[in-house]
C-alpha cells in the first residue's frame, strides 16, 4: 500500500474510531431518552452540542497532532507531573465505562440473538480482544470501526422509513425549539460530554500520532478527519433522533431499561427490535475497543515495557472490564460515578490544550493558534467545567 493510501486509511479510521468511541451503549440510551422527553425540540439540543463539540476536537486534535505528542504528554511539557494525574484520570474513566461498554454489548447479543447475558459478557471479550490478536491490529482496528460505524448507520435509516418521522417539525424546532432554550441547556452540555468527553476525543487525535500523520504540513488533513469523526457521529446521533421521534410523536412510552430497543420495536415490531440489538451491538464492540485503545496510549509514554507490548496491554484492559462485568453482574454505582468523574474531564484536558496552544516550549517558535479557535474553546471550558461540577456533585449527594 502507498503512502497516501495508508495516510488516507488512517485518517478516516481516527474519524471512525473517534465517532464509533462516542457512539457506545450510554449514546443509544442518553439519545432515545431525550428524544422521548423533548421529542422534536431535541433538534436543537444536538445542533448546538455538535458546534460545542467540534470547537473542543478542533481545538485538541489541533494541539496534539501539531507537536506529535499525546495528551498526556502535552500536559507534562506544559506542567510536570500533571500528565500522569491527566492519565489517571482517563484510565479510571475509560475502564469503568469499558465495563458498561461490555454490558451494553452483552444486551446487544440478547436482544439480537437471545444469547443469555453472562456468556455474553465473555463474547463481548472474544469479539473485542480477536482485533488486536491480529498481526496489524491497527489497520484491523480501522476497518472494523469503518464497518461497524457504516451497518449503523445502515440499520438506523432502514427504521427511520420505516417509522416515518415527522421530518419538517424536526427541522423547524432544530432553529427554533418549542421548548424553552434555558430548559434544553443541560441536555446540551449533556450530549457534548458523551460526544468529546473523557478519552473520546483523545482516540482519533492519539490514532494519528501513532500513524506518523503530526506537524504543520499535516494540519489540513487533520482537522478533515477530525470534523468527520465529529460529522458521523452527528449523523448516527440525528438518524437515531429521527427514528425514535417518530415513535414518541404518537404517543409511544419507552421502556427506561433500553429506550432504544422499545422504541425500535414500537416503530417496526419484532425485525426492530433485533435491528436495535444490532446497532447496540456494533456500538458497544467499537467503543471497548476505542476505550481499551486510548486508555492504554495514555500509559505507554510511562513504561517502556507497556509501549513494546501495546496489544497485549489492551488485550488485559478488556480482559479486566469483562471479568469485573462478569462477577459484579451490574455495578451500577461505579457506572454513575464515572459518568459524573468524566464529565470533569473534558474541560481539564481543553484548558490544558488551549494553554498549551499559546507555549512556544510546547508547540515552537512558528506556531499560531486560531485565536477564534482559541476564544471559543475558552467558552466550551466554561460551559462544561459549569455542568461537569453541577453533575458531579449532584450524583454524589444521590448515592450518599
Amino acid at each position: 500500500m502507498s503512502e497516501k493510501k495508508k495516510n488516507s486509511s488512517a485518517l478516516i479510521g481516527a474519524a471512525f474510531l473517534m465517532a464509533t468511541s462516542a457512539i457506545g451503549p450510554g449514546f443509544l440510551t442518553q439519545t432515545s431518552t431525550f428524544t422521548g422527553q423533548y421529542q422534536a425540540s431535541f433538534g436543537f439540543v444536538i445542533l448546538v452540542s455538535l458546534i460545542l463539540s467540534a470547537i473542543a476536537q478542533l481545538n485538541i486534535w489541533r494541539v496534539l497532532c501539531y507537536t506529535g505528542l499525546r495528551g498526556q504528554d502535552v500536559a507534562n511539557r506544559l506542567l510536570p507531573g500533571l500528565g500522569y494525574f491527566v492519565s489517571f484520570m482517563i484510565v479510571l474513566g475509560g475502564l469503568v465505562f469499558n465495563i458498561g461498554n461490555v454490558g451494553g454489548c452483552a444486551l446487544g447479543l440478547n436482544t439480537l440473538l437471545n444469547v443469555p447475558t453472562a456468556p455474553g459478557y465473555l463474547i463481548s471479550a472474544v469479539l473485542a480482544i480477536a482485533v488486536f490478536l491480529l498481526k496489524n491490529a491497527k489497520a484491523a482496528m480501522d476497518q472494523l470501526t469503518k464497518i461497524l460505524g457504516a451497518i449503523m448507520i445502515l440499520v438506523i435509516f432502514v427504521v427511520i422509513l420505516i417509522v416515518q418521522p415527522p421530518v419538517g417539525e424536526a427541522l423547524k424546532n432544530t432553529v427554533a425549539p418549542s421548548t424553552g432554550v434555558n430548559a434544553l441547556i443541560p441536555a446540551i452540555l449533556t450530549l457534548m460530554g458523551g460526544t468529546v468527553g473523557g478519552y473520546i476525543t483523545f482516540s482519533g487525535a492519539h490514532r494519528l500520532i501513532d500513524a506518523g500523520i503530526t506537524g504543520e504540513e499535516n494540519m489540513k488533513e487533520v482537522t478533515r478527519s477530525s470534523v468527520m469523526g465529529i460529522g458521523i457521529a452527528a449523523i448516527v446521533r440525528v438518524f437515531l433522533f429521527l427514528a425514535v421521534l417518530g415513535v414518541v410523536v404518537h404517543g409511544a412510552v419507552l421502556d427506561s431499561g433500553n429506550p432504544a430497543a422499545s422504541a425500535f420495536r414500537e416503530g417496526a415490531g419484532e425485525l426492530g427490535y433485533r435491528f436495535a440489538g444490532l446497532v447496540l451491538l456494533c456500538a458497544a464492540v467499537t467503543s471497548i475497543i476505542g476505550a481499551a485503545y486510548t486508555s492504554v496510549s495514555f500509559l505507554k509514554t510511562f513504561s517502556k515495557w507497556i509501549e513494546e507490548h501495546e496489544n497485549i496491554t489492551i488485550i488485559a484492559f478488556i480482559a479486566v472490564s469483562s471479568l469485573i462485568m462478569f462477577f459484579l453482574g451490574n455495578p451500577a454505582v461505579l457506572l454513575v460515578l464515572a459518568g459524573a468523574f468524566n464529565g470533569l474531564i473534558l474541560p481539564i484536558t481543553l484548558l490544558i490544550c488551549l494553554i498549551a496552544s499559546q507555549k512556544k516550549s510546547v508547540m515552537g517558535e512558528g506556531y499560531h493558534h486560531p485565536v477564534v479557535l482559541l476564544l471559543l474553546g475558552f467558552v466550551v471550558v466554561v460551559l462544561s467545567a459549569y455542568m461537569g461540577v453541577n453533575t458531579f456533585v449532584s450524583q454524589l449527594s444521590s448515592l450518599f
